[in-house]
């Protein structure tokens, strides 16, 4: 996030916790703001990810051949969910493509950014392919809510048409979400003036309200302390269409390809609910089996009804018996639920 963003942010409410927008001022306001039964449009600051820029005449190619999604096939105004792993299969982080002309823009965890990009510009080798880390660069913004295309259109910019695909503007680039979200890549330099135009419609609200939408949405990002643990399927990526099983080798692909004809994988994404806490990485327990967790928080967020939801991977066998703790095994009961969603591609 650009130190000046963070100054105007601070500036018009904004409370903070290392980097990260908590709120405006009343976190539970905010959240029921989200709720589906009662949504208002809103519009957040998303500072818990960042941007990579790749471009050259061989990006599609490059990106092609080390992440999981089928790049080549990227439309020039879509986006597309995507990974990029280990050779072992698991994934290093996630990302959301855009692709805006010959350019491909990177969604991913701020907090992976640094690391990633260092590690893919050594597989860059003599392909005409530049790497750029956009932190400084580029802000992202998060609108949400049954109204949100009108604010997007009294803010003067364009409305993407259907669910994963890219509008560009002067300033950046407009990525429908799915019905009722939509993500802003803007210039750092315009996002000061484009957050006062969407205010006119839309309620300020913390980025753990845009994370907590994610958990909602089904949408798992992998972070810093959740790096390395996922096969993607796992976290269901290969019904977000982030997992291509037509196009050829790219790091880890034997392995998922395997795990996906063969039936081995016995982990899968639930939402989860828990009255106490949860972050990333929080070990899930069963009394089956105290010494080893049975699962992982993908992602969590306070919850609009209290306590937290998350997003959290488990091995199936443990999940019947309804008495998985997290964090600890004697710590707080969480609840799961299954998540279950239509492949987008």
């Amino acid at each position: 996030m650009n130190a000046s963003w963070q100054d105007f942010l601070g500036a018009a409410g904004a409370r903070m916790n290392h980097h990260l927008v908590t709120d405006f001022g009343d976190a539970a306001a905010e959240l029921t703001a989200a709720q589906a039964a009662h949504a208002a449009t809103i519009v957040s600051p998303l500072s818990h990810l960042a941007v990579l820029e790749v471009s050259g005449s061989d990006a599609a190619d490059f990106l092609h051949q080390q992440f999981t999604s089928d790049v080549k096939h990227l439309a020039t105004d879509g986006a597309q969910y995507s990974a990029w792993c280990s050779a072992k299969g698991r994934m290093l982080a996630s990302f959301l493509i855009v692709r805006n002309g010959p350019v491909y823009q990177l969604q991913l965890s701020a907090d992976l950014l640094p690391a990633i990009a260092k590690r893919l510009q050594m597989f860059v080798l003599r392909s005409k392919v530049s790497i750029s880390d956009q932190t400084a660069a580029r802000e992202i913004i998060g609108l949400s809510g049954q109204h949100a295309a009108v604010a997007l259109q009294a803010a003067g910019l364009p409305v993407p048409s259907g669910e994963l695909s890219a509008n560009a503007f002067a300033g950046g680039v407009v990525i429908r979400l799915d019905g009722t979200r939509f993500a802003i890549i803007v210039a750092s330099d315009a996002a000061a003036a484009l957050w006062e135009q969407l205010l006119v419609d839309a309620r300020p609200v913390g980025t753990l309200v845009w994370q907590w939408l994610d958990i909602r949405a089904g949408v798992p990002l992998i972070t810093e302390r959740t790096k390395e643990e996922f096969v993607p399927q796992m976290a269901n990526f290969e019904q977000l269409g982030a997992v291509s099983f037509h196009k050829g080798c790219y790091p880890g692909q034997e392995i998922i390809a395997r795990a996906q004809y063969l039936g081995k994988v016995k982990r899968h994404l639930y939402r989860a609910h828990a009255d106490a806490p949860m972050s990333a990485g929080d070990a899930i327990y069963s009394p089956a089996s105290p010494q080893h967790p049975c699962g992982l928080v993908a992602n969590a967020a306070p919850a609009p009804a209290g306590g937290y939801d998350a997003l959290a991977i488990v091995q199936e066998s443990f999940v019947s018996a309804a008495d998985l703790t997290v964090a600890a095994p004697t710590g707080p009961r969480i609840d799961l639920e299954l998540v279950s969603r239509q492949t987008s591609s």
